[in-house]
């Protein structure tokens, strides 16, 4: 479970789009990962892009073994929730939703120095208005350095 904490904040990808990449879409040479069917308003399927992947993300997905079917996390995305929001009760966290992990994700590209256009290629927003409420940031630089369940 926290390879897919890991990597939902790293990457700042959905629970549904996590667990449908497959190894093929991980294109490390470019540092990016093909995410198909992301969310957007106006199309949900079909609507396949190219979002480029933090070096924290892709050593993330490049650490799990390989699976049968050849996804890089191959679990249901209710399952995820659901032991998600059971970890959160156990250690007595409230008020905390896996899809925070996105939010967060995309604040701390701002807090790298990331301009709109280059945190933006991470997380797939096409507008400045979706982007926008990640900017006012109080803190700069990389809380996450030497973080010990990076490496683990």
């Amino acid at each position: 479970m926290h390879k897919i904490v890991l990597f939902a904040l790293f990457s700042t990808r959905r629970e549904s789009e996590i667990t449908r990449i497959l190894r093929s879409d991980l294109d490390q040479e470019y540092g990016r990962v093909f995410i198909r069917d992301m969310k957007h308003p106006g199309a949900k399927l079909g609507n396949d892009v190219w979002c480029d992947l933090p070096r924290r993300a892709m050593d993330v997905a490049l650490s799990m073994p390989l699976s049968s079917d050849g996804r890089v996390f191959p679990f249901n995305p209710d399952t995820i929730s659901s032991r998600f929001t059971r970890a959160c009760k156990v250690l007595d966290i409230r008020d905390l939703r896996f899809h925070d992990l996105r939010h967060e994700g995309a604040s701390h590209l701002f807090e790298l120095g990331y301009s709109i256009p280059q945190a933006a290629a991470v997380t797939g927003h096409r507008s400045w208005s979706s982007l926008q409420r990640y900017t006012h940031l109080q803190q700069v630089g990389d809380k996450f350095e030497g973080w010990q369940w990076i490496s683990s």
